[in-house]
């Protein structure tokens, strides 16, 4: 077996059990694409393989890409040996599925190249940080610019906890699997989404503040100004940022259109 490496964030998942309760998360049907991001040893790849019409592994580390097709000779594996936020998704068929189990440092940023790909895949199940995790599936009042990205573009759901001490090296924290479906038409239209994430920074900019404070120092305008806002909003100025919910901010960003 090949030793895990520290910089790449490689913690090996090998029970069986987890494996499958992972890849069954994703309701693969036999004529699915599935893209693995960061396959390791193979462990999960063998329990996607069982479903899947095809899988497309993106693997960063060089020999582990090299060696995982001898695993699995006569099968519908492609390996690429390849940063999977260099991937071109545009390169994957329609209503593509993902599975990973994803490198904790770079988790945020996958979630982001995943929804905001013209070519998003249909549900991604990704085994990350359980604090990330939870993060991701918040609801009003313990939301984050990450859980605002990730629900824009698809409803979001907790599936099974993997404690620590299942992996090889044990990580410090445990996992947990965040599975986003995504939805037929993202919440706010391509055409707003520039001015829509504008605010929902702003508006976190100063997570500490109340909304009329951070709206005002990351918007450029007065704090009467951002007050009006918040209230033609039918909002609280007093409330901060992680209490609103997506249509709250999606009303926000009409009143300040306006």
């Amino acid at each position: 077996m090949a030793g895990p490496k520290k910089e790449l964030g490689q913690h090996w998942l090998t029970n069986r059990i987890i494996l499958e309760a992972i890849a069954e998360s994703a309701d693969i049907t036999p004529t699915d694409t599935v893209l693995e991001i960061g396959p390791g040893l193979g462990t999960l790849t063998s329990e996607l393989l069982r479903r899947a019409g095809n899988v497309i592994a993106v693997e960063f580390d060089a020999e582990l890409a090299r060696k995982l097709p001898g695993q699995y000779p006569g099968t519908n594996l492609t390996v690429t040996n390849e940063d999977i936020l260099a991937f071109d998704l545009a390169s994957l068929p329609k209503g593509y599925v993902v599975v990973a189990n994803v490198p904790y440092y770079i988790t945020s940023k996958i979630i982001h190249k995943l929804m905001t790909s013209t070519n998003k895949p249909r549900v991604a199940v990704l085994l990350v940080q359980k604090e990330v995790a939870e993060r991701v599936a918040a609801q009003a009042g313990n939301m984050s610019i990450l859980a605002i990205s990730a629900q824009v573009y698809a409803e979001a759901s907790l599936g099974i906890e993997v404690p620590r001490e299942y992996f090889t090296p044990p990580p410090r924290v445990d996992s947990q699997v965040i599975i986003l479906r995504t939805r037929n038409q993202p919440r706010v239209q391509s055409t707003d989404e520039q001015k829509f994430f504008r605010l929902v920074k702003a508006g976190f900019s100063a997570k500490r503040k109340k909304l009329r404070s951070s709206l005002s120092g990351g918007l450029g305008i007065s704090k009467p100004e951002a007050e009006n806002i918040v209230r033609a909003a039918g909002l609280d100025p007093e409330s901060r940022a992680e209490m609103l919910s997506v249509d709250d901010w999606m009303t926000l960003m009409k009143v300040y259109e306006k």
